[in-house]
Parts: C-alpha cells; sequence; structure tokens
C-alpha cells in the first residue's frame, strides 16, 4: 500500500528517481479506482449505445467525480512516469513518446517495464540500495 500511495506523497515531484514497484503499484491503484466508477456509470444506466438511454443523474454525478479524480491523478502520474524515465537515465522529456499517435503509447510501456540503471546515475541514487525485504 505504501507504494501506491507514494506517488501522491510526492505530488509535484518531478527529481530524483521511482522504482517499477512504486510505479506499477500506482498504476494498480488508478485502475481499480476507475474500475469502481465504470461499475457505478453501468450501475447507474450509463449506456455503451451512443443512441441508448443517458441515465440519470447520480450517473452524471459519477461522471463530474470522475472527471475531477483524473485532473487531479493526472500530474503525479506524469510525475512518477518522469522519476521511472531518470531511473533509466533517460530524460523526462521521454514523457512526450505518449503523444505519437498509435504507437507512442506501446513505446512508453516498454520502458515502464525496463529495470532501472544500477547504483547511483545523474539523476540520483539508486532506490533499490538500502532496501531490505521484510522477515
Amino acid at each position: 500500500m505504501q507504494y501506491m500511495l507514494m506517488p501522491l506523497a510526492r505530488y509535484f515531484d518531478f527529481s530524483g528517481r521511482s522504482r517499477r514497484k512504486e510505479y506499477w503499484m500506482f498504476a494498480l491503484l488508478n485502475l481499480i479506482i476507475y474500475a469502481i466508477f465504470v461499475t457505478a456509470l453501468l450501475a447507474f444506466g450509463y449506456s455503451l449505445d451512443p443512441y441508448g438511454a443517458t441515465g440519470g443523474p447520480v450517473m452524471w454525478l459519477v461522471l463530474a467525480v470522475l472527471g475531477i479524480y483524473s485532473l487531479l491523478i493526472l500530474i503525479p502520474s506524469i510525475a512518477v512516469q518522469v522519476r521511472r524515465f531518470h531511473d533509466q537515465d533517460k530524460s523526462g522529456w521521454f514523457v512526450l513518446i505518449n503523444f505519437v499517435p498509435y504507437i507512442g503509447g506501446l513505446i512508453v510501456l516498454v520502458f515502464m517495464l525496463l529495470e532501472g540503471t544500477r547504483g547511483p546515475n545523474k539523476y540520483g541514487p539508486d532506490p533499490k540500495e538500502g532496501f531490505t525485504r521484510g522477515v
């Protein structure tokens, strides 16, 4: 749970390095939250049919909360991605690859799966150093 919430604690921190575990736990937390929102939308009458019912006021409230959540989580999502690129000794500007149509997201996904450089690099010390597993 600590790794899921760490990017929120480092909200505007674009410096330093982040482990893969921190990135993917944060992604898992967001996936769970979005799944809850989608379930609520489907439960309150949101139709996937473009000509179907538009739902009621509760559905619009859920959509509004989903929109606000998406805006609030945007900065920490970008920040943790920048720190993952820093962990691989790459510039944070690599985040802009996301804007390449069709394949940009896949390229960034591959980078997020790669292990970071071992030892310190120009962005800071290795986040894995000093880490010991609890017994």
